[in-house]
């Protein structure tokens, strides 16, 4: 049987992947043009956000593995086979590097490293109050495998950390090391109106989408700061602008869109509150994901359990 590489890879991205595939899977046939292999004999695809349809014409098909965390776009695609398991990218490395990220925007934010980047290009000497990291209250909403990582290393450097998660899911792992963990609709509302910051790595799911509107940034505390890490649905834009303009709250670090990238004319290029990141939080690693890839190509080819199977019903 043969493993079919696709999607959004440009051509040094897809060198990159076969290269480490290839070095992990050394007797597995691993090819990225669909016409070297025979599509009856391809049961494993390796995925990037394929274009809708890609997949349907693999009749052999056993195995649909993410390269990447987030699913919702392959879950978008009705052509996806719905009786071929699907599992997401976990990976370690990029769960470190999740939280590098996080740790930079909430550090930035304490000590307020943004607003001492702007007294610089208006060549102004200003000292900043300074407050100890234990006085700021920081929510990440989100406790999979990302949210805890920030989680841990947040409450790590000193900081009051609380995460939530909605709640519901049978043999959720335990609470993070230092973590403070509210679950449920009802503790949402309590916990954003004493946050200093939020953290945003919930999954994207028709029950997320439009996550941060209007109403929701209006319950933050005053004076908030947003980060969002997941996802650019989850965030209504206008609302936020909005928000940031009437000073409900004080900055947003997007690394997420609506569209990416972020069109030229954007608002949020320009403005004074928002700091912007081409979706660089945490690139997927092709050394350490190979290793995540070729376990569970091993257990597809052992009959042994699957890892980081998504649930469909759920949409992560």
């Amino acid at each position: 049987m043969s493993i079919y590489l696709c999607g959004e890879l440009d051509a040094a991205e897809t060198e990159a992947w076969l290269r480490a595939l290839r070095a992990a899977l050394p007797e597995e046939r691993i090819e990225a043009v669909l016409t070297a292999l025979e599509p009856s004999a391809v049961d494993v695809a390796l995925v990037a956000n394929p274009a809708p349809g890609r997949l349907k014409t693999l009749p052999s098909l056993r195995l649909i593995q993410s390269l990447w965390a987030g699913v919702d776009r392959l879950l978008a695609d009705a052509t996806l086979p719905a009786d071929v398991p699907l599992a997401r990218m976990v990976d370690g490395s990029m769960a470190d590097a999740m939280a590098e990220t996080a740790l930079w925007a909430v550090l930035s934010l304490h000590r307020g490293y943004f607003d001492y980047a702007q007294l610089q290009r208006e060549r102004r000497w200003v000292v900043l109050p300074q407050r100890c990291a234990g006085e700021l209250q920081v929510a990440v909403l989100g406790l999979g495998q990302l949210g805890r990582a920030v989680a841990e290393r947040l409450a790590a450097q000193g900081y009051a950390v609380h995460g939530w998660r909605q709640g519901g899911r049978a043999g959720a792992p335990p609470s993070p090391h230092g973590v403070v963990v509210h679950e449920g609709g009802a503790a949402l509302r309590p916990l954003l109106a004493v946050s200093d910051i939020v953290v945003n790595l919930l999954p994207l799911t028709d029950g997320t989408r439009g996550f941060f509107d209007a109403a929701r940034l209006a319950s933050m505390k005053p004076g908030a700061a947003l980060v969002n890490l997941a996802r650019g649905a989850h965030v209504v834009e206008a609302d936020l602008l909005a928000a940031l303009d009437s000073g409900q709250l004080s900055r947003a670090v997007l690394d997420v869109f609506q569209r990416e990238p972020l069109d030229v004319a954007h608002p949020f290029w320009a403005h004074p509150h928002v700091t912007v990141l081409p979706h660089a939080a945490a690139l997927t690693d092709p050394r350490s994901a190979a290793q995540v890839v070729a376990a569970n190509v091993g257990a597809l080819r052992a009959g042994r359990p699957l890892a980081h199977l998504v649930d469909r019903a759920r949409g992560y």
